[in-house]
């Protein structure tokens, strides 16, 4: 995976929370939230927590946990924590979730936002969650179904990669919506000395204003290196490019379309 993939640095924090994360990691944040409030946690880590937006319905969820939000990207944190404020049972710290710098059986839940598919070795990212969670504790996560199921990024792809001179722009395709088959996350689970405990498909909607999904997903995702790097195009001709191809699709205005992901529950073996 380039690095490129997993980096959100510059104007990304800002642009993926006003535009990214209520279009299409808002409903998906509610329900995970509700999953970990579910096991009445004491502890919670987040992996690759962003600009918060799980971090704060975990605050409204789980009244009495304190809460370590952690993420590779320091802006990302940085941006949470202008966002939920003076909070004192929210810590912030930068962490690889490939090398969490906490104590085994350190946490009642880890859980993690769309952020697996960034992990360059997943079942390395498992075995880290497992190793910090306490007897009975479990890693809660989700992961975007494919293109298939997701019709925005499906339809900005196919449209930039028409006018792409160069390589294929694959980002999309290849990170957030790469990491769906389901034996494949079964594997990864068990060999990280995990079970699954719940693999559940998730159908939602992602709604927002034709242009806003357009410098959303161009402006507000790792995307916009490899839009300005190998489209051919500078970030503004290939934003319009992506709204002029949703406005063929679904006309001017606000728009909705399908938004597909799993949600997994694992547990340690016992």
């Amino acid at each position: 995976m380039p690095e490129s993939d997993s980096v959100f640095t510059g104007s990304i924090p800002h642009v993926y929370e006003r535009l990214m994360v209520p279009m299409i990691f808002a409903e998906p944040a509610d329900s995970l939230a509700e999953i970990v409030a579910a096991r009445r946690p004491g502890r919670i880590l987040e992996t690759a927590a962003g600009t918060g937006v799980v971090t704060r319905r975990l605050l409204a969820a789980c009244p009495d946990a304190e809460i370590v939000a952690t993420d590779l990207n320091q802006p990302m944190l940085d941006r949470a924590a202008e966002l939920i404020g003076d909070e004192p049972r929210v810590t912030y710290q930068q962490a690889d979730a490939l090398d969490l710098p906490f104590d085994d059986a350190s946490f009642d839940v880890v859980t993690c936002q769309f952020g697996v598919m960034f992990f360059p070795d997943r079942r390395g990212g498992f075995r880290e969650a497992g190793r910090v969670l306490r007897p009975g504790g479990a890693f809660v996560f989700n992961t975007w179904d494919s293109f298939a199921t997701n019709d925005f990024a499906r339809i900005i792809a196919a449209a930039l990669n028409r006018v792409a001179p160069g390589p294929p722009l694959d980002f999309m395709e290849r990170t957030p919506h790469g990491y769906f088959d389901l034996a494949r996350i079964r594997d990864d689970v068990e060999a990280a000395g995990l079970r699954i405990e719940s693999l559940e498909p998730v159908m939602g909607t992602s709604t927002a204003e034709v242009g806003d999904a357009a410098a959303a997903y161009c402006q507000g995702t790792p995307w916009r290196a490899e839009v300005e790097a190998l489209s051919g195009l500078s970030l503004e001709d290939a934003t319009a490019v992506a709204r002029d191809a949703l406005v063929a699709e679904y006309g001017e205005g606000e728009i909705s379309g399908r938004t597909g992901w799993f949600e997994v529950v694992a547990v340690p073996e016992t």
